[in-house]
């Protein structure tokens, strides 16, 4: 601010998964490398506090093996993007959303690109560049961006880190998995082709999906805040989180409903929604949910919204629930990732 020097900024969601972080990481420094001057700082922003960097373990896994880091990277809590805004300097590409949380709302005229693989909820400004395309991974599409750039800007450890991404996004270029698209596919071939000492798909899926699944250390806090999204209406907030273990395996952790209660009364959650996933040998999901809240109205509505959906269906089948307070179902619809369960969630509340 004080040399009145342009920052831009290229930020993933807060989820920060490795998708998210991959992308910014790979586009701030294919438009550092390649924006015409005068130039911005171009810089990439972990969207969580420093602190919680530890819980994403296939992240902090993927850049310790391509050497980089965590000391050069810069989290959310280390730059004061309003401060910025404010005195006109702030540029701002979301890559991995495109609609900033109502906290972060006064940043959105700021955003002046966006690159995300979900449908759009929302216009943007003429001047906004928005790519929006139906991929596996957003970094299928910063691969594409790259690719067609300049060559020779594409290096190693990008290329190593893209298709990484993409691999563990799309369950190993798995149909089964449902995620997968031919632009997917086209890309991690086309990164194979470029650096073709790449190890091979099985070796770099398998090593980052046991880092994801690696939840051995956390704490059941540290659980749920690992993958966590939130929505909220005008009076109710209601938590969703991915949980890397079988419901079986979550329900027997000790104290667990206490931590629960814990977890929703420290953050001011009304509800919880945890959606397990499992893999077995084949690489095929297996996928349960359970609904917590000691608000009968709101757990009912949810259950009932979750039973009840078309768009797409989830095929629940209620289980035996240790808890009045939790709703328990194994998902028949194993494609019915969290991203096509957020919207049913969103009308309901």
């Amino acid at each position: 601010v004080r040399r009145h020097q342009e920052i831009h900024v290229v930020m993933g969601n807060e989820a920060c998964d490795l998708d998210s972080t991959v992308s910014a990481l790979a586009l701030a420094y294919f438009l550092a490398k390649t924006s015409p001057p005068p130039k911005a700082a171009f810089i990439p922003v972990l969207n969580i506090p420093r602190a919680d960097f530890a819980l994403r373990t296939e992240t902090t896994f993927a850049l310790r093996e391509q050497g980089i880091p965590a000391t050069s990277l810069i989290f959310r809590d280390e730059i004061d993007l309003g401060g910025l805004h404010r005195s006109g300097l702030l540029s701002l590409t979301l890559v991995d959303h495109h609609v900033l949380p109502g906290a972060d709302a006064a940043l959105e005229e700021a955003v002046v690109e966006v690159l995300d693989h979900r449908p759009l909820e929302r216009d943007r400004a003429p001047g906004c560049r928005v790519t929006a395309e139906p991929v596996g991974s957003c970094a299928t599409l910063v691969t594409e961006r790259i690719t067609q750039g300049p060559p020779g800007v594409l290096d190693r450890p990008t290329a190593a880190l893209l298709h990484g991404t993409i691999l563990l996004d799309c369950v190993n270029l798995s149909p089964a998995a449902g995620k997968v698209t031919p632009r997917d596919v086209a890309c991690v071939s086309l990164l194979e082709e470029r650096f073709p000492e790449l190890p091979a798909r099985d070796t770099v899926f398998e090593a980052l999906q046991a880092a994801k699944f690696d939840v051995s250390g956390l704490t059941t806090e540290q659980m749920l805040r690992k993958d966590l999204k939130v929505l909220s209406s005008d009076e109710l907030v209601l938590a969703i989180s991915a949980i890397y273990v079988d419901l079986e395996t979550f329900l027997r952790r000790p104290g667990l409903l206490q931590d629960l209660d814990a977890f929703c009364q420290a953050r001011g959650y009304t509800g919880l929604v945890a959606m397990t996933i499992s893999f077995n040998e084949r690489n095929e999901p297996s996928r349960q949910l359970a609904v917590y809240s000691q608000h009968e109205p709101l757990r009912s509505t949810v259950c009932r919204a979750l039973e009840e959906a078309t768009t797409p269906s989830l095929h629940l089948q209620p289980l035996l629930s240790p808890w009045p307070c939790l709703g328990t179902y194994a998902q028949g619809n194993a494609l019915a990732s969290r991203k096509k369960v957020l919207p049913i969630l969103r009308a309901a509340l």
